[in-house]
């Protein structure tokens, strides 16, 4: 089977390595042949976490999406992350989309809010049906979860899969943590990007003050804290230290709020802190109310009064932090590791391709 990739960006892009990257020696091993088109580089992302839109990258990537979209009658399917030319009409995908090729789109977030929900009319009016249209034509949508998946169903999408977003269990060793009281304080960590680094704000006077009043330590990896008036210590990311420094945290967070957009998301950073076995608090929206149990493997919180509360508990408690890491490294193990979801996929884009491959194509 020979199958067209294209991600929205090089491996450096969270949602694409995640969705996507982190499947391809599986689906290799599977003796599927792909081909991977990312449609912006691995600089572009950098550029963003600087706060830069390199639009010369843009303007040059568009084009080259195009080619590869002309060349892609070869392939049996067509694996897409969200869109193949974001910010532009359906009708013309669907006129590069080759036909016969079935096409299997995959969506991590509700990047269809960006254009239905647009605060410019002329944006909702040219674009607020783009997904539906290309969700209704697919061969099968892969969502990551249920508010994603709803979506597509309404839309008239064929086929509706949840695939949830995972972790390698072999990155993510079994962690060993101690009961007892640590020389320093437990550390509250986040991980993420600048683009999210918002939901941390409302927080910022409960992280002072749990600082001053119990000497608690909050660090937060990939973005400049300090610049963004957090008080917390800021830890570079890179994909080959982010499990160590996720590692070094007592307890992990992921304050959201609840709007349309942050409910399509799915919750990758509680699962990265469940495989490091840490407790977690988060925010009750979207995915985070199924990943989290309540009272098991972390504590859901929506106003500053519960997230103080939840983090001074959790503090406080070295015997409950073990347990409830624990709980979340078991949850991760049964439902959000690609050990679970890598023959699923491979069974999903086999039988996306179905049809294709029993006309003979080439």
């Amino acid at each position: 089977m020979k199958v067209l990739v294209f991600t929205r960006y090089g491996r450096a892009g969270a949602s694409s390595r995640q969705r996507f990257y982190q499947y391809l020696p599986c689906l290799q091993a599977a003796s599927v042949d792909l081909t991977v088109a990312p449609l912006l580089s691995n600089d572009y992302v950098a550029g963003l976490q600087r706060g830069l839109k390199p639009r010369g990258e843009v303007l040059a990537a568009y084009p080259q999406r195009v080619r590869a979209l002309l060349r892609a009658q070869k392939f049996d399917l067509i694996w897409i992350e969200k869109e193949t030319l974001p910010w532009l009409p359906a009708w013309l995908e669907q006129v590069l989309l080759p036909g016969g090729v079935p096409y299997v789109l995959d969506y991590d977030d509700a990047v269809f809010h960006y254009y239905d929900l647009h605060r410019k009319p002329w944006v909702k009016a040219l674009l607020g049906n783009k997904h539906p249209r290309l969700m209704s034509k697919a061969a099968m949508v892969i969502a990551g979860n249920d508010y994603l998946a709803d979506f597509a169903r309404a839309s008239g999408a064929e086929r509706v899969e949840i695939l949830p977003t995972v972790i390698d269990l072999q990155r993510y060793p079994q962690p060993r943590r101690s009961t007892g009281t640590a020389d320093a304080p437990p550390c509250v960590g986040w991980i993420g990007q600048r683009a999210t680094a918002s939901f941390l704000m409302p927080l910022a006077s409960v992280f002072q003050r749990l600082s001053s009043e119990l000497g608690l330590r909050f660090a937060a990896v990939g973005i400049d804290a300090g610049k963004l008036g957090l008080p917390m210590t800021s830890i570079p990311w890179s994909e080959d230290s982010e499990v160590a420094s996720i590692s070094s945290f007592d307890i992990g967070i992921m304050p959201l709020v609840d709007e349309p957009f942050e409910r399509g998301k799915c919750g990758y950073k509680l699962i990265q802190y469940m495989a490091c076995g840490l407790p977690v608090v988060a925010s009750p929206v979207g995915v985070n109310r199924q990943i989290v149990e309540h009272g098991v493997n972390g504590f859901l919180a929506t106003t500053p009064q519960e997230w103080e509360q939840a983090l001074r508990i959790l503090s406080a408690d070295p015997a409950l932090r073990l347990a409830m890491g624990q709980a979340g490294r078991r949850k991760v193990e049964q439902q959000y590791s690609l050990q679970v979801t890598g023959p699923k996929l491979i069974r999903l884009l086999q039988s996306a391709a179905a049809n294709r491959l029993s006309m003979g194509a080439t």
